[in-house]
């Protein structure tokens, strides 16, 4: 699990997000969670990883703050409502909405 978590941390940190499609698909499989218990963990785990690429990156110079403050103020807003509505969304819906992301996000990258 250790191991788990630090490729979720390396990819993480390479690619300034992103762990957390990594270890939700872990979680499920190698500790058997339920889908949102999935989510709600891998979130969990993500924060300290966010923070310490955040501090690594900003260290190095490659941090800025200025440009991240509005996305920041909108992501907080985005985190709060999403975490108010989770228990009412089906989990069905949430593992469709999460392999959407990650199919649009691949494509970008491959495409872009």
């Amino acid at each position: 699990m250790i191991l788990l978590g630090a490729l979720a941390g390396a990819v993480n940190g390479f690619f300034g997000g992103g762990g957390g499609m990594v270890l939700v698909p872990l979680l499920r499989g190698t500790l058997k969670l339920e889908d949102k218990r999935a989510f709600a963990t891998s979130v969990a785990v993500m924060l300290p990883l966010c923070a310490v690429s955040a501090g690594a990156y900003a260290l190095r110079g490659g941090l800025d703050l200025a440009a991240a403050l509005p996305y920041l103020a909108g992501g907080l807003l985005g985190g709060i409502l999403s975490g108010l509505s989770f228990k009412r969304l089906p989990p069905k819906l949430l593992t469709r909405t999460f392999a959407l992301l990650i199919l649009f996000g691949g494509l970008r990258s491959v495409l872009g």
